[in-house]
């Protein structure tokens, strides 16, 4: 067998920069992952209880909190595969994993009257994988 790989084999340049693009692509797949259990776990408490989450704020935009709650069951089942296409490195992991946290940012944003620190934190996380998937789009041979 021989050690020397065709350009077509290598995932990423054979560099520094390179392999942190790898590692960041893993990160990104597995924060997506950890995404999806909180779509999840949001989509259920609100599917389970549309009380649980304020309903006192005035806001722009009037959310009925059981079909939100099922959008976000759907998207953790979306998150969950795109994340899996991440961690096996196929370009429509990535690709759809982009898409996936900028609806995220977009839904958490419109979710802040009805739970703020959570959305924020979940914005934040979506920046992250963005920023790591994008590194390492960026990065790859």
């Amino acid at each position: 067998m021989s050690d020397v790989h065709a350009a077509d084999d290598l995932p990423y340049e054979d560099s520094k920069q390179g392999a942190w693009a790898d590692v960041l692509g893993t990160l990104a797949g597995v924060l997506l992952l950890v995404s999806s259990g909180f779509w999840l776990l949001q989509g259920l408490a609100a599917v389970a209880d549309d009380e649980f989450y304020a309903n006192g704020t005035e806001y722009l935009y009037k959310i009925n909190v059981t079909a939100w709650g099922w959008f976000h069951v759907v998207m953790a089942v979306v998150t969950c595969v795109v994340s899996i296409g991440i961690l096996m490195r196929r370009s429509w992991g990535q690709a759809l994993g982009v898409v996936v946290v900028v609806v995220s940012m977009i839904t958490n944003f419109a979710f802040l009257p009805q739970y703020p620190l959570w959305a924020i934190t979940i914005i934040v996380l979506d920046v992250l994988i963005a920023w790591a998937l994008c590194t390492q789009f960026a990065n790859k041979a």
